[in-house]
């Protein structure tokens, strides 16, 4: 039962991630289309801040499972979710103070990326 729970939040992992990835490429492609390419390039880092950060802490989510492990879940979800903060605001830096990114495609590209992740998840609770 323990391993079946590991392994069913590893595949909703997997499959939220694909379609956060598959729908950031759609859209990234949509603004290099009907924009510029330092918009698209803007756009796309601000999905990539959203993607890493999620892999970060689904990594550190799913890595224990059981009610035997209960303090080695709650600790590596609070792991995750600290390290995920971090690497968010770091990665915001870097775009911003590194790459001097325009703030409106990087944030409108964060929220398209963040959306379509809590929207993959809803859709995979649903079935």
């Amino acid at each position: 039962m323990t391993k079946n729970l590991a392994d069913n939040g590893k595949s909703l992992a997997k499959k939220t991630a694909l379609f956060q990835c598959a729908s950031a490429l759609f859209f990234i492609l949509l603004v290099w289309v009907f924009s510029t390419v330092d918009k698209a390039t803007a756009f796309a880092a601000g999905t990539i801040i959203s993607i890493i950060p999620n892999q970060i802490f689904a990594f550190f989510a799913f890595r224990y499972a059981g009610a035997s492990q209960m303090r080695l879940v709650t600790k590596s979800f609070s792991q995750g979710s600290k390290l995920k903060l971090a690497v968010t605001v770091i990665l915001f830096a870097i775009a911003f103070a590194g790459l001097k990114l325009t703030p409106l495609p990087v944030f409108a590209g964060f929220a398209v990326a963040t959306v379509s992740y809590w929207l993959a998840l809803f859709r995979q609770r649903k079935y």
